[in-house]
């Protein structure tokens, strides 16, 4: 398996860490020059832990999306820079509370975490693991785009695991935090292989950074180069920035020797890439605020046999790359919500915030319409099922829909969110036979309504406008009784990456009930933008 990337690669991903930093805040193209940049970062959107390949011509990228569903997310490009989504290695991650925002239970932050993608012998493999339900997922298939997916599941969860066929035919996975173990599997990869090797091969991975540190080595992800195995890691030294680590070693046991391979910016995590030219890059991320984790490219060089990252030690802000084309429609877009025959319901843009109800959702029942139907009584929008997302990205966006509450019931809320722990909303409440339009603000950790006006007709057109430049992390919502003129409503958001859900902010379209189930909202579009309009 030596020097061949259609069969390996891999992600990383962090446990529980602090607050975003050490990025700087002036690599991010402006609105006006992103569509036409070749530059860092690759992609401004929440998309973390990435795990790449190259099959071909065509390169294959695996990352993290926890709570949402379908979930595991499979992106395509011919060119490492513009990326599509293609498919999700699975609908539904297991059936359990949590991940149903059942009894009072949730997955924010949790559910399935980094990912390793394989190529091997005419087959896709995608694996993950989760805390949520304590076991390991092993996703197989001939073909990433269109499926048939199979999954085996095994216990226990293998934190930030690196999936590796070694060339005599066995299989592993490298995965743990600083002190690194390297377990055999089963030939099926049905489970830890009893009998087979399940020893720790580095002892303190994040010594070669020194001793004061905050996150011990994580994000494993194991490559073979020249007959030599890179395994790359992730640190973060206190009071300095995430740091990306190697170690290489002879045989895929070990003995490794290791070394700090990158610190700049606190771009880090990721692994190894090749063109089919030859050129070598590291894909890694940055964390970036409240857009999230956001990947970038670093050309890589070898020296005396080691990977040296970057250009003088630095993250470049230009690549010798094709210029991006912007992030629309490869991972967002707009959806009328009209289908033709044949056509999936939802494109794969969208994901469920956790795993939905789909007897209560439809695009047939109105056609042209999303219709959400309320199905139990929840308390308030983070524990309220069938909520349908997409991701925000920078340096600003706008997402718009129209709602139709002529079939709200009392104790209905219905209308448009930006989703993470401190979320806002601007949304229509039915209560009393009254219909009002109310704006919450969550931006300091309570909800608080900024502003409510009446509402005295049945569709409303709301909108909300993020503004991600030089990490100015704010939102303003506004509402419009015609399409046209639009006005603000209740204050700025101020945006904040929060650890309990651990995910940029993403929009989101939903409907819940608070005193009896049964009432409908129908939302006429989704159009999202990468400019703000603000109000007329």
């Amino acid at each position: 398996m030596d020097q061949q990337f259609p069969k390996w690669t891999r992600p990383g991903i962090i446990a529980l860490l602090g607050l975003f930093v050490g990025a700087a805040s002036g690599l991010c193209p402006s609105t006006t020059t992103l569509a036409a940049a070749t530059g860092n970062p690759i992609i401004h959107a929440d998309v973390p832990d990435m795990a790449m390949i190259r099959v071909g011509d065509t390169y294959y990228m695996s990352s993290t999306t926890m709570h949402l569903s379908p979930g595991l997310p499979i992106m395509k490009s011919r060119d490492l820079v513009n990326w599509e989504l293609v498919s999700y290695a699975y609908d539904t991650l297991d059936d359990v509370d949590a991940l149903n925002l059942d009894n009072g239970k949730n997955a924010y932050g949790a559910g399935s975490w980094a990912s390793s993608i394989r190529y091997h012998d005419g087959m896709f493999y995608v694996t993950t693991f989760s805390g949520t339900t304590g076991k390991t997922y092993v996703y197989t298939t001939k073909n990433l785009e269109h499926g048939p997916w199979e999954v085996k599941s095994f216990r226990p969860s293998l934190h930030d695991h690196s999936l590796f066929f070694e060339d005599d035919g066995r299989v592993f996975m490298l995965y743990g935090v600083n002190n690194l173990r390297l377990v055999e599997l089963n030939e099926d990869l049905s489970g830890l292989k009893p009998g087979g090797f399940n020893e720790v091969v580095i002892n303190n991975a994040s010594a070669v950074a020194g001793r004061n540190i905050m996150l011990g080595a994580e994000g494993s992800q194991l490559f073979k180069v020249n007959g030599k195995y890179y395994l790359f890691n992730i640190t973060w030294p206190r009071g300095g920035m995430r740091t990306v680590l190697v170690h290489r070693a002879d045989s895929i046991t070990g003995p490794y020797e290791g070394r700090m391979a990158l610190q700049d910016q606190g771009v880090a995590q990721g692994g190894l890439v090749t063109t089919p030219e030859g050129a070598w890059y590291a894909y890694l991320f940055q964390d970036h605020g409240a857009v999230g984790r956001i990947p970038y490219l670093v050309p890589v060089t070898w020296e005396d046999g080691w990977p040296v990252l970057g250009v003088d030690g630095k993250v470049p802000a230009t690549l010798n790359l094709p210029a991006s084309k912007g992030l629309i429609p490869g991972l967002v877009n707009s959806d009328e919500f009209a289908r033709r025959p044949a056509e999936p319901a939802l494109p794969l843009v969208w994901q469920w915030n956790h795993h939905p109800d789909h007897a209560l959702w439809s695009l047939t029942a109105r056609p042209g319409f999303l219709r959400l139907t309320t199905g139990r009584v929840d308390a308030d929008i983070l524990s309220a099922r069938n909520t349908l997302t997409q991701r925000t990205f920078g340096p600003e966006c706008s997402g718009a829909t129209a709602v139709d509450v002529s079939n709200l019931k009392d104790g209905d809320f219905a209308g448009l969110l930006l989703l993470q722990k401190n979320y806002g909303l601007v949304g229509v409440r039915s209560r009393g036979g009254t219909n009002t339009l109310v704006m919450v603000n969550v931006g300091a950790g309570q909800p608080t309504e900024a502003e409510s006006v009446p509402l005295t007709q049945h569709t409303v057109h709301l909108k909300a406008e993020c503004d991600f430049k030089n990490r100015t992390d704010t939102a303003r919502f506004f509402y419009s009784l015609d399409g046209e003129t639009w006005t603000p409503i209740g204050n700025e958001l101020k945006l904040s990456y929060t650890l309990p859900h651990f995910m940029g902010y993403r929009f989101g379209l939903f409907n819940f009930a608070t005193k009896e189930p049964g009432g409908h909202a129908d939302f006429d579009y989704f159009r999202i933008s990468n400019e703000i309009t603000r109000a007329n």
